[in-house]
């Protein structure tokens, strides 16, 4: 021992036994085997050899010196660095190197050795594996603490660490680095920005991506110094977040990103700096808000987070963003609602108000997004989103941007899809989302095409997927149809009518195409062109593409054939779908990826290709209901009751029947359908009927077996059936059997004969079977229904009273609890309607009587007698018939032109009576009457008097449909440029004169000057007005304004005589004035044209104008009894305007309609062509206060003209001769006060009408259900002709009558401090006392007298019962009339989003 002592004091260097010398004078190869011996021996050292820790001191100190320590060889470097490890760690804890620079170049040079580290494969891996673990063991680099070098030394080393780290390394050797690292931190006293950063920067995203190991070291490098290196991170946060000193660090730039990473790792590194983040989210600068809130939404939404909940100030704080000024954070904060909801369903209750907010967003990305967010949680889990965040997405459908309401259709389409028709939430699930089948179809009312086709699309691919097999395909729209709400089924119904439209306009352009090139057939394709175009979107582009689409079936014989095998009647599913792909794939072009012509191809062939419906569905859909009768099908499972199925079954086949009538025909469907008949079902047997009409054209020929069984049923439902089905049966013997007069005289003969008044109740299924044969076969049974209506129906039948009525307070009840006489009565109005629409002429004055017996049960309040023994129920129900039959009449142009004007206003009142039921019920026939173009524009002005009716919900309601009324006539006038001479019957804006007539007859109008009844005026004026005045494309209002000073020029035609009844008159026009002059800015302006007013209201202005002013508009109307009228024909008018002139055609709207505005914002305003002659200046004042000579001139110049025309009314005129009169005394009611208003003392006693102060008030009973057969029948109709009525040209006698300027003065001032004084309350309108009416035997006398002068006979009565058959007027036009392409529903208008 002593002697290796003195020999280490004397510095010479020992070596293990068999090691000789190590310097340089030896090779490489023997160094590196002599230094393997000397790494042996030391790894086989411990610490307590004392003895060889003093033999070996020397060669350890020789070791580190600088001819090894920069040896060139790796091999060399790398065994000393073995050695000098077993080094520190036998002399550990005191290293025998004293030196601090030679201390920093050993563990520099250990660093440098461990990049070896790198190649796994490496044949000295293994030490430099062991050379790490070594280190980590002994936690070598420790000694580095005291140094002051030792930032440098464990920075490098870190860095050596992060860069050599690979997928290569196992487990042990990522455990020893966090080893070597964590100690260094843990035991240090600090923790340096470098060294700090050196670790940082892995976490950052692009180095993250690079190294994903070097990510993991760092990531478990924290999680175990965790609690240590938290204050140095805070304090680097706070430098840079607070203080803003940026250049610390050089990741100050990737703050928020470390943030995020450190967060993730261990949420309790950021416990002091997530405070400082609710700073920043306030902070003015618009970007650092947005990375801050990008930051908190990874770190809110992540999976497992609960910053939430332990950190709720930040939490608020955030969501106080999603109301940020700044859209690019908002954006985000809706970005982030999705992850939210799927990861923590908790905090949807907190987000649902933002979203909410948010989903009224001004800016469509973000609307759009918050539907995105929704619908994206949903697809995942039903049950993460609530019903509040699916009405959101439910309200966006209406939104005004089409981006966002496709995005909320297709949402909700796809999650029913998923939950509903998939079943994959369960029962619950699908419970949940029942209402979205019903929402979706509901946007088919709007009138945007782009909404129409995507419904269409929706139900093809997602409601009724057209991929799936017949049998479930049909049970999937078979239950579908069944769980329906009302309106979605009258969409549904409708879609289907349009697309079958459609597919005739591409049926008749291929005839077309096929006829031989000339003027007129390419005239007839440019038509049929623009047809088509309208049914698709962007009309503008649509139409060159529809052009293009001409060409190409002209000049493609093999497309021609197969569109016609597309739009071929008899075309199956499965022929569509190769006729769809034939098509396109000839017009596409794998050159061309984008072809917008393929893409317009492609939605007109998605619309007309019968992809649902064939004759092998219409068989699988009759064994579907067939299994519902049989108590077999899955009823109950899919949630609907056996006969609800039934019965949806039914009316599904029966809409079916309309659009595919030639797939119905097999006989086993026919036999499914007879058996139908059989059953006890009402209404199933009612759509059985239907059906059989629809499609019954051809049995005879190919299916007698069926006719020979079919036909004793239909007669027997016709004589002892209900009245729906006897009605039902007659018109399926009409439209099915050649030789019906046979059958119909079968029927018709023993009814006639048994027709018994005693028996009321057995009396009713009769007389509905008669009217419709006498409506079918008006002629073959002429005299003995002359003689029934004469001597039955009005002495027998309405002249009497032969049960006492119930004695109620009430005005109406419901229809099971309507009196047996008065459902006959109400049958024998019917009749006689029937009949006279039948007859079509007026030859036999037969309408002049029915008309004054329909005035006289208005006049009497229903109670025709005037006995008092009618309940006030009864009577309710007779006034509705009587005003629904004049309606009814004034639809056909020979009973139109004699109506006087006393029986207009007397019908118009109705819309005021007092009973809320008949007002209810009279407002929706006059509104279906109008829409299809039927009823003259004047009834349109009955509208006006619905503002003084006292329930809010009618005045609303009224409003919407004044302003459909509105929109389709100028849109029937956009699509029929040729008709500008029919202008006056269809122009809008030719609603003013009527409305201005009527209101000046209004009996409640009786003190010229009093300013609470011109209040009731203006608002009733105003009314119209708003609706018609919404917009002003070509100076409409100045045309407006011209038409008042036109009627100011002439006189009331009803009473040209009467002072004060003109007075009336001029005072509402100076009424209507100053309305437009108090809402238009250019109602001075030119007229672009002069308007002309209907002569039948007013007589000729005093002073004859130019003949391009004045005249007739139309001509007279050809004799009676010729052939039916077209529309435009029924819905002309007279006017004092000369014949040569004709008032301008509106001009086409460039502007896309705008669906998205209410009432009258929705209107589009129509525009005049200026005259080719020269227009004349408005006679009416100027603007501005007019001077006091003309204020004392004016009335002056009034009554020297009137003086003038006193004389001239003495002298006949060719043109206004005596026997067209507007009054004609043979046809006018009896003098008596006016009928038609709730009385105003017992308004709010009234049971049925809530008084003013009850508008809110629950509404009434809902009306009868003849409404909804009647809009049944509607959607029965073939053809679309507009309505009209003309009549010969009447003028009356008369000068003009002017108001003189003092009066019309004093009319604005009233009107003007009206306005600034209080509003009274609203008055119920009322019928004059009954002491006002003549006696009422004269007044039966007079009826009765009429019809007995003409009477052919008399016959016995028999009869039968009826409960509810009020309804089938509107269904037998709907045999005449083609449905409106185009559905509206004035409650389903799209909502502006701001």
């Amino acid at each position: 021992m002593a002697h290796s002592k003195a020999r280490a004091a004397d510095g010479k260097v020992t070596y293990p036994p068999g090691v000789k010398e190590i310097s340089d004078k030896i090779s490489k190869e023997e160094m590196v085997r002599r230094l393997k011996m000397v790494v042996k021996t030391f790894m086989d050292m411990d610490q307590d050899s004392e003895e060889e820790k003093e033999l070996y001191l020397n060669l350890a100190l020789h070791l580190a010196s600088d001819f090894f320590l920069k040896h060139p060889d790796k091999d060399v470097r790398l065994l000393v660095a073995c050695c000098l490890a077993d080094i520190f760690r036998i002399y550990a804890p005191e290293a025998p190197y004293t030196s601090p620079d030679k201390l920093k170049d050993i563990f520099m040079f250990i660093t440098r050795q461990l990049k070896g580290l790198e190649d796994t494969k490496s044949a000295q891996f293994n030490r430099y594996f062991y050379l790490l673990e070594n280190i980590a063991w002994v936690k070598s680099y420790n000694i580095c603490f005291e140094l002051e070098d030792s930032n440098e030394i464990f920075t490098q080393l870190y860095r050596t660490l992060f860069q050599v780290i690979n997928n290569g390394h196992n487990q042990k050797v990522h455990m020893h680095m966090v080893d070597l690292m964590s100690s260094i931190i843990c035991e240090g006293d600090t923790v340096s920005q470098e060294l700090l950063d050196t670790v940082l920067v892995n976490l950052v995203p692009a180095h993250k991506n690079l190294n994903k190991q070097a990510y993991d070291l760092a990531k478990a490098l924290l999680k175990r110094t965790a609690q240590a290196i938290e204050p140095y991170i805070t304090n680097f946060f706070n430098q840079v977040l607070m203080l803003g000193k940026t250049s610390v660090s050089d990741l100050s730039e990737h703050v928020f990103d470390l943030i995020l990473e450190l967060y993730n790792i261990d949420s309790h590194l950021l416990l002091s700096v997530l405070p400082q983040l609710e700073f920043k989210l306030k902070s003015n600068d618009n970007d650092e808000r947005l990375q801050v809130v990008k930051l908190l939404a990874k770190m809110f939404g992540a999976k497992d987070s609960e910053l939430a909940a332990q950190n709720k100030p930040l939490w608020q704080c955030y969501l106080g963003r999603f109301n940020d000024i700044h859209v690019p954070i908002r954006l985000e904060c809706v970005k982030f609602a999705s992850h939210c909801l799927m990861n923590h369903p908790d905090l949807a209750k907190d987000l649902t108000e933002y979203l909410r907010v948010r989903s009224h967003d001004p800016e469509e990305a973000i609307r759009h997004d918050v539907i995105v967010s929704i619908v994206t949680a949903a697809k995942k889990d039903l049950s993460l989103v609530n019903d509040a965040l699916l009405n959101f997405v439910k309200e966006r459908t209406l939104d005004k941007r089409w981006r966002v309401r496709k995005e909320a259709m297709m949402g909700l389409a796809s999650i029913y899809r998923k939950y509903s028709l998939q079943g994959e939430g369960g029962r619950e699930a699908s419970k949940q989302i029942s209402w979205i089948k019903d929402k979706l179809l509901h946007i088919y009312y709007q009138n945007s095409i782009d909404d129409r086709l995507l419904v269409e699309r929706v139900f093809a691919q997602y409601m009724v997927p057209h991929n799936l097999e017949t049998a479930e395909r049909m049970k999937c729209l078979y239950y579908l149809y069944a769980t329906l709400d009302t309106n979605a089924v009258k969409a549904l119904n409708e879609m289907w009518k349009c697309q079958n439209l459609l597919r005739h306009h591409v049926k008749d352009l291929l005839d077309l195409v096929k006829k031989p090139k000339s003027e007129a057939s390419n005239k007839a394709v440019f038509a049929k062109v623009m047809v088509i175009t309208r049914n698709l979107p962007d009309p503008g582009k649509a139409q060159d593409f529809v052009k293009k689409l001409s060409q190409v079936l002209d000049d493609d014989e093999r497309i021609r054939d197969q569109l016609e095998t597309l739009v071929s009647p008899s075309c199956s599913c499965k022929q569509a779908e190769v006729c769809v792909r034939d098509i396109t794939k000839k017009l596409g072009s794998p050159k061309q990826p984008s072809n917008p012509f393929l893409e317009m191809v492609k939605f007109l062939l998605e619309r007309i290709a019968p992809v649902h419906i064939d004759t092998e569905s219409i068989s699988a859909l009759i064994k579907q209901v067939n299994k519902s009768i049989d108590g077999t099908a899955d009823d109950e499972e899919e949630g609907v009751p056996t006969e609800e199925a039934i019965r949806a079954g039914l009316e599904l086949l029966k809409v079916l029947s309309f659009t595919h009538p030639v797939s119905f025909h097999s006989a086993e469907t026919f036999e499914s359908l007879l058996g139908c008949l059989k059953m006890d079902d009402e209404k199933v047997a009612e759509a059985a009927l239907q059906i059989f009409k629809n499609t019954g054209s051809k049995m005879e020929e190919s299916f007698p077996h069926i006719k020979s069984v079919l036909l004793p049923v239909l007669q027997a439902k016709a004589k002892r059936g209900p009245p729906r089905q006897a009605k039902y049966a007659i018109h399926c013997i009409n439209a099915m059997f050649s030789n019906r007069d046979t059958h119909f005289a079968q029927i018709f003969e023993p009814l006639h004969k048994g027709l018994d008044p005693a028996n009321l109740e057995q009396l009713i299924t009769p007389l509905t079977t008669l009217g419709h044969l006498a409506q079918l076969a008006p002629e073959q049974f002429a005299a003995p229904l002359k003689s029934l209506v004469a001597n039955f129906i009005v002495k027998d039948l309405l002249m009497n009273d032969r049960i006492p009525g119930k004695k109620t307070t009430k005005l109406w009840v419901p229809d099971d609890e309507v009196s047996p006489e008065t459902q006959a009565k109400i049958q024998g109005i019917k009749l006689m309607v029937r009949w006279l629409l039948g007859v079509k002429n007026n030859q036999s004055k037969s309408g002049n009587s029915t008309l004054r017996m329909l005035t006289a049960i208005l006049h009497s309040d229903g109670d025709l007698t005037e006995q008092g023994r009618m309940g006030k129920p009864d009577m309710s129900r007779l006034r509705l018939a009587a005003a629904c039959a004049l309606l009814k009449l004034a639809q056909e142009p020979c009973y139109h032109e004699i109506i006087t004007l006393e029986q207009y206003q007397l019908c118009a009142l109705v819309i005021n009576d007092e009973c809320y039921q008949v007002r209810q019920c009279f407002s929706q026939k006059l509104h279906r009457g109008l829409c299809r173009l039927r009823l003259p524009l004047e009834y349109m002005a009955v509208f006006a008097l619905c503002a003084k009716d006292p329930v809010k919900e009618r005045r609303a309601h009224a409003r919407q449909c004044l302003a459909k009324n509105v929109n389709i006539r100028r849109e029937y006038l956009k699509q029929h440029a040729a008709i500008s001479d029919k202008l006056f019957s269809l122009l809008p804006e030719y609603v003013v004169p009527y409305a201005i007539h009527l209101l000046a007859h209004d009996p409640d109008y009786v003190k010229v000057q009093d300013i609470e009844q011109l209040k009731e005026i203006k608002e009733a004026l105003w009314f119209v007005l708003e609706i018609i005045m919404a917009k002003n494309e070509n100076n409409s209002h100045a045309f407006i304004r011209k038409m008042v000073e036109n009627i100011k020029q002439t006189k009331d035609a009803q009473a040209p005589s009467d002072s004060k009844t003109n007075e009336k008159l001029y005072t509402v026009c100076d009424v209507a004035m100053n309305i437009i002059m108090s809402k238009s800015t250019t109602y001075s302006l030119e007229s672009p044209k002069d308007p002309v007013v209907p002569s039948r209201f007013f007589t000729k202005p005093d002073k004859p104008k130019s003949a391009n002013v004045l005249g007739a508009v139309n001509k007279p109307l050809s004799t009676a009894g010729k052939q039916l009228q077209s529309k435009a024909s029924r819905m002309e008018t007279a006017s004092n305007d000369d014949p040569s002139s004709n008032p301008g055609s509106p001009q086409r709207s460039k502007t896309r309609h705008d669906s998205t505005e209410m009432d009258h914002s929705e209107n589009e305003d129509i525009s005049f062509k200026m005259a080719d002659s020269e227009i004349e200046k408005p006679r009416g004042r100027k603007r501005g206060v007019a001077s006091t000579d003309d204020q004392e001139s004016k009335p002056k110049r009034g009554r020297k003209k009137a003086a003038a025309n006193t004389t001239a009314a003495a002298e006949p005129d060719d043109q206004w001769d005596e026997d067209t009169r507007p009054e004609d005394e043979q046809n006018s009611p009896p003098k008596k006060g006016r009928r038609g208003r709730p009385p105003k003392s017992a308004a709010a006693a009234s049971q049925e009408t809530p008084a003013k102060g009850r508008r809110g008030r629950k509404r009434a009973a809902p009306p009868p259900e003849d409404d909804e057969d009647e809009e049944e029948e509607e959607e029965e109709r073939d053809a679309a002709a507009v309505a009209g009525v003309s009549e010969r040209e009447r003028e009356s006698k008369g000068g003009p009558g002017f108001l003189s300027a003092r009066i019309r003065m004093r009319v604005s001032a009233l009107l003007r401090s009206s306005e600034a004084a209080e509003s009274t309350p609203q008055k119920r309108r009322g019928r004059p006392p009954k002491s006002a009416q003549p006696a009422a035997k004269n007044l039966c006398h007079r009826v009765c007298v009429c019809f007995r002068s003409r009477r052919g006979g008399r016959s016995k009565a028999a009869a039968a019962k009826d409960d509810s058959e009020d309804e089938d007027e509107e269904e037998e036009e709907e045999q005449e009339d083609e449905p409106t392409p185009k559905v509206q529903n004035p409650t389903a208008a799209r909502t502006d989003c701001e």
